[in-house]
């Protein structure tokens, strides 16, 4: 008798957690962005929560939790209840917080349900900047002392971070010649910028597509093995100093570990679809944002694959901790 009842209540539970899972969502989700708004993690997670939100059709609210070079916002992803309802849109630092000893977190701390979007990094000054070209900016630090100029764009360590170290490196100086100042994101960088408070903006010319285009910044360079279709007049690395060095942001829909099957597979369903409408997908490119959907799987194996990449980046480059 006890053993029929036992067998009764899993049998009850599975079929209640089935049904709730068969009736997700039943009320809004959260995304959180691990960066300050305005920024290229916020712009690809407003426009893809646009579209998540009319398959859902549920409130999708996107929520900054910016913060400790991006471990404040990953953190709260991470440590979420699995039960879909608090989800994030994840940069690269995902792989590579526990590599510069930032936190205990990495790829395997996440359910990753694809990547979303994919922007390059460069270079970007102030319109009144007495450089017109790379090649004569980089000159001018190869000159003067070093920490004469700075830079900012994300956290100590993290993705624009390493775009400017590995361009240095590239040239033959010091991978902390130019200075770099931490922040919350590339909105407060390139606020920073412009007001004159640092010298260089090192994350993608596409977060300052609006100040570029009022005249107010000059982006220098980008660090992809192509110009960008926005800004074509913009030379590459190659073209401009002669650097093989690329260094390409992206940017992941993720949720906490253990997320369940039929959740996650409902994630990623609804997430294709959003992805390939055309209000998304256009919305992405007028920012200049290049559109990528890969799914559970291969964007699990692209996230670890990068965090061991990263690693022997970081580690060459003077800045991995552990």
């Amino acid at each position: 008798m006890r053993r029929r009842h036992a067998c009764y209540g899993i049998f009850l539970s599975t079929l209640l957690w089935g049904m709730a899972e068969a009736a997700y969502p039943e009320r809004p989700i959260t995304v959180i962005v691990p960066w300050d708004a305005g920024g290229g993690t916020d712009i690809s997670a407003r426009i893809f929560a646009a579209g998540l939100e009319k398959e859902l059709k549920v409130p999708v609210n996107v929520v900054n939790r910016s913060g400790g070079s991006g471990v404040v916002g990953h953190a709260a992803i991470a440590n979420a209840t699995p039960d879909g309802y608090t989800l994030g849109v994840g940069s690269p630092e995902l792989a590579f917080l526990r590599t510069v000893g930032l936190a205990d977190i990495g790829p395997e701390s996440f359910t990753i349900i694809s990547r979303i979007t994919i922007i390059p990094a460069g270079v970007t000054v102030r319109a009144d900047a007495p450089w017109k070209t790379l090649s004569e900016l980089l000159e001018d630090v190869r000159r003067r002392p070093a920490g004469t100029f700075s830079a900012s764009g994300s956290g100590q360590g993290g993705s624009w971070h390493m775009a400017i170290a590995g361009l240095l490196a590239s040239q033959g100086m010091e991978t902390d010649r130019i200075k770099w100042i931490p922040s919350r994101g590339g909105a407060p960088a390139l606020k920073d910028l412009v007001a004159g408070g640092i010298t260089m903006f090192t994350g993608s010319p596409i977060e300052g597509k609006a100040l570029i285009e009022s005249g107010q910044l000059r982006a220098l360079a980008v660090m992809a093995p192509q110009r960008s279709p926005v800004f074509p007049e913009v030379p590459t690395l190659k073209e401009t100093v002669g650097s093989d060095w690329t260094y390409e942001n992206w940017f992941a829909f993720i949720g906490p570990r253990g997320l369940p099957p039929e959740i996650v597979r409902r994630l990623a369903e609804a997430g294709a679809e959003a992805h390939a409408s055309p209000e998304v997908r256009e919305a992405l490119k007028a920012r200049g944002v290049q559109p990528i959907w890969d799914g559970p799987e291969a964007a699990t194996a692209f996230a670890r694959s990068f965090a061991d990449k990263a690693a022997d980046v970081l580690e060459r480059l003077g800045l991995a901790k552990r």
